[in-house]
């Protein structure tokens, strides 16, 4: 397996985007990080899918202002930088508090 730099990452969910799914939410986070182009580290298999760890599932409906999630890369980014590369890609609803190596 290659070596890979996992991420945790805080964001906000408001306004008309509270009413996000779960699954939907997740898909975001998928397009956002390929136009980002940030080289995600995909599951190994069949079907590989790009690791993407949610904390929990929040409430549709519900706002928040510190949503967790944790991202595994291929490469190591500066933190700033991963920030700001998903904000630009990020709908104003939704933006990026806070990246943190873990």
């Amino acid at each position: 397996m290659k070596e890979s730099v996992e991420y945790e990452l805080a964001f906000t969910k408001k306004g008309l985007l509270k009413f996000i799914s779960h699954l939907d939410l997740l898909h975001l986070f998928q397009r956002v990080l390929r136009r980002a182009n940030i080289d995600v580290f995909y599951s190994q298999g069949f079907h590989p899918l790009p690791k993407i760890k949610f904390i929990r599932a929040l409430k549709l409906g519900i706002e928040s202002d510190g949503e967790q999630l944790f991202i595994r890369l291929k490469e190591d980014i500066e933190e700033n930088r991963l920030k700001k590369e998903l904000n630009k890609q990020l709908p104003v609803e939704i933006q990026m508090v806070s990246v943190v190596k873990v």
